[in-house]
């Protein structure tokens, strides 16, 4: 009888030292599994390492020259990608209503170059595309294109080309858009692979993506005080394919860009706009140049593109190349004839509804 009324007082102490053991026990076992965490969307692999390399600042960035103390600090606190400068600002999802697409022309190919990217890719993105020339034209404007007159001479020259590249990103600064992308008026933009390339990086990163034209970093000679000068080396993204900037790095050019900065820049290294902006970039703020192999100019032999892979291409181009008419080899209802530059062609395989589409 005693030992019945010691179990009845002892089994609410026994229950209750159970529950406990089993309660952290559980804990115990809940704090060892593997969290489980989402994985970004997958960058192509050559993209990917390209992507890596822009993350490795080089070590001679520079302050501008004459720029107090909070300035040089500035520059060599966040030239390049840093992994101590926190984690990423989560921003929406890029549209391409974010992108500033600057199409560099001059007067005199207003009704043949020009022309033709109006009828094809420009209808696609007119509120977004900003041309930028030396010869005002009412019909354009009437017609409600954003046409940005410059002040700049009409030739190919060093200053004339870095005038309208200044004129460029003083446009962009002022835009408040997210990105800057510059083509040319021999280039074909396709907005929606543009679109998908800037989406794969970090939107908030110094992003300096395009194709050189070399295949090794260009040589320069600086013009320092005193007249003396500097061997530098960089890669620059040519012009004559396109290239883009992240409004973060665009904002940390300013030093050397803004104004009538970059002309000044120019004038220090005897290149032009795209040499200059590679420089700013490169040898400047310390970031490197993201090598993207789907940007196109003139230079290259254009028939290597193949068919398939035209509508991931972020842009095309066409001209004389080697006394020879250098275009894409694609198929369709126009001969070379009525479109040597095929344009027409790749539009109407990308936007077959197009109402001049055969």
């Amino acid at each position: 009888m005693q030992t019945k009324r010691w179990i009845r007082r002892r089994l609410p102490v026994f229950i209750f030292t159970f529950f406990i053991i089993l309660y952290v026990d559980f804990q115990l076992r809940s704090s060892s599994l593997p969290k489980l965490s989402v994985a970004p969307p997958r960058v192509p692999d050559a993209l990917h390492r390209s992507i890596q390399q822009a993350t490795s600042p080089t070590r001679d960035a520079q302050s501008p020259a004459g720029s107090n103390s909070s300035s040089s600090s500035s520059s060599g606190e966040h030239g390049g990608h840093s992994t101590s400068e926190g984690a990423h600002v989560t921003l929406p999802e890029l549209k391409l209503g974010d992108i500033f697409i600057a199409v560099k022309t001059t007067g005199r190919f207003h009704q043949t170059r020009l022309a033709l990217l109006l009828q094809t890719w420009i209808s696609r993105t007119k509120a977004h595309t900003f041309i930028f020339t030396d010869t005002e034209d009412e019909d354009l404007r009437s017609e409600g294109y954003n046409m940005v007159v410059t002040d700049c001479q009409s030739d190919h020259s060093q200053q004339a080309l870095s005038c309208k590249m200044s004129a460029e990103y003083d446009g962009f600064m002022a835009s408040g858009k997210r990105w800057f992308c510059h083509v040319d008026d021999d280039n074909y933009l396709n907005p929606e692979a543009l679109l998908s390339l800037l989406s794969a990086f970090a939107q908030d990163g110094d992003i300096y993506v395009g194709k050189p034209s070399l295949d090794k970093p260009i040589t320069a000679h600086e013009l320092l005080e005193g007249n003396a000068t500097r061997e530098v080396r960089f890669w620059f993204a040519t012009g004559g394919a396109g290239f883009c900037l992240s409004r973060r790095l665009a904002e940390k050019m300013a030093p050397w860009a803004s104004g009538s900065r970059f002309e000044q820049t120019s004038a220090t290294i005897r290149l032009p706009d795209d040499c200059t902006v590679g420089f700013i970039v490169e040898k400047r703020l310390g970031v490197s140049m993201v090598h993207c192999p789907l940007f196109h100019s003139h230079l290259e032999n254009l028939l290597l593109i193949s068919h398939r892979s035209i509508p991931h291409q972020v842009t095309l181009s066409y001209g004389m190349f080697e006394n020879k008419m250098n275009s894409i080899e694609v198929k369709g209802s126009f001969s070379k004839e009525e479109d040597p530059s095929r344009f027409k062609t790749v539009h109407c395989k990308l936007y077959p509804f197009t109402s001049w589409c055969p």
